[in-house]
């Protein structure tokens, strides 16, 4: 059994947390590691005991959201919180930092940024990162590595694309559904057919 990544390990627990946001406009969420240990999660959200954009709605003002802290700022406030030390660590979002949150990781000393999705990537926030320092690395996660039955659907398409080129289905038929078969598990182009 292949076991996965560090990296994917750290920002599939970033993408649980982000199921805890109560924005209803992007759910995101933060992991910071430390020497490959998890010290603090945030997610998006409001602070403790005011109103939830979920329950109230969003409110926004100049096209943001003002209710909420964003993932990465609870993620920070968890550790200042608690006294946990920040400096030199990781952290992992779902979504490329806004720039508020940039400059805030670059003041916490956090050394290294992974993050899964691009989104409104500010040209400053990636000048700034830049000039610290910062190493700012894409990494999609990998969602059927979660699926619990993957294999077995793998193995199923596989002897179902076996049995339409006995039946004698076009080769490039059979080579298009098993495309689209990759495609769907997000398998490389050099992997076997499914």
């Amino acid at each position: 059994m292949d076991r996965i990544s560090w990296n994917q390990y750290f920002m599939a627990q970033s993408h649980l947390l982000s199921l805890r946001s109560t924005c209803t406009r992007l759910m995101v969420g933060a992991t910071i590691v430390r020497d490959k240990r998890i010290i603090a999660g945030g997610y998006n959200g409001s602070v403790s005991g005011g109103d939830h954009c979920i329950d109230e709605g969003c409110y926004v003002v100049d096209n943001h959201c003002i209710r909420t802290i964003h993932a990465e700022v609870n993620a920070l406030l968890q550790c200042a919180k608690f006294g946990v030390p920040t400096d030199g660590a990781e952290i992992y979002v779902t979504h490329f930092p806004c720039l508020n949150c940039a400059k805030a990781i670059i003041q916490s000393g956090i050394k290294q940024v992974f993050y899964a999705k691009d989104y409104k990537n500010h040209p400053y926030a990636i000048e700034l990162f830049q000039k610290a320092n910062i190493a700012v690395v894409q990494v999609e996660l990998e969602a059927l590595m979660f699926e619990q039955q993957d294999k077995e659907k793998k193995e199923f398409t596989k002897v179902l694309l076996n049995h339409l080129e006995e039946a004698g289905v076009s080769k490039e038929t059979v080579d298009l559904l098993a495309e689209k078969a990759r495609a769907l598990y997000s398998l490389p182009e050099n992997k076997e057919r499914v």
